[in-house]
């Protein structure tokens, strides 16, 4: 998943971005809310991480999380600030907010509402989910299980896998998945999905992953 993180301090966006990119997800960065706009018409982000206050002004996040709303994206965002008032908690939720995390804050509170965040954008608001052939995937602790067997899945498997869960039903083509998992890198052959997805089947259960010809991918479904 692509997530997008504003924020003008350097040494903050860097500690997002190194800590969520461990937890599998693909970040892009903006400075300030001129960039963010324009990156976030760009590309399909499921969660804006959004600072309030950014060069363009102390209220600059809000004002883009309005901008955003009113033009239709309908991305979960997720506001950072130091004021934690509980008249700036409604302005944020009024200014198109899902979240609200006040700064300074723990690393595994923002990992934790993020998860829930896109947890619930995908109509899925539980942590732990049964898939199909006797296997569950831990979404939270990001670990998936068989028969009482932890499958051993890279960051990229999981988080293709994952993909696949949290919009089951919905078939991906390889083009979408590199666009969610790298960020729509040009470097990246559509081949290389075949490869991951033979590689979750033969960790797992090759009826896991169902292949819809000449579509693409979508998670297996028994009977």
């Amino acid at each position: 998943m692509r997530l997008l993180i504003v924020e003008d301090d350097p040494h903050i966006a860097e500690l997002l971005r190194d800590g969520l990119t461990e937890d599998g997800y693909e970040c892009d960065q903006a400075g300030d809310a001129t960039e963010a706009a324009a990156l976030a018409q760009l590309f399909p982000y499921s969660l804006l991480i959004l600072d309030v206050m950014l060069p363009e002004g102390i209220d600059a996040g809000y004002q883009l999380g309005r901008r955003l709303r009113a033009e239709g994206l309908r991305t979960p965002i997720l506001y950072l600030t130091a004021r934690g008032t509980v008249e700036d908690r409604v302005e944020g939720l009024e200014a198109g907010g899902d979240d609200y995390l006040v700064k300074p804050f723990a690393f595994q509170e923002l990992r934790a509402r993020v998860r829930a965040l896109l947890r619930r954008a995908s109509g899925n608001a539980q942590n732990t989910v049964a898939l199909p052939f006797g296997w569950v995937i831990d979404l939270g602790g990001r670990e998936l299980y068989g028969a009482g067997v932890r499958a051993d899945l890279t960051r990229r498997e999981f988080g293709l896998l994952e993909l696949l869960v949290l919009h089951a039903g919905r078939a991906f083509t390889r083009d979408e998945i590199i666009d969610r998992l790298w960020g729509g890198d040009g470097g990246v052959e559509p081949k290389v999905i075949d490869v991951y997805v033979s590689t979750i089947r033969r960790k797992t259960d090759e009826r896991l992953i169902e292949t819809l010809r000449g579509t693409g991918y979508r998670l297996g479904r028994a009977g």
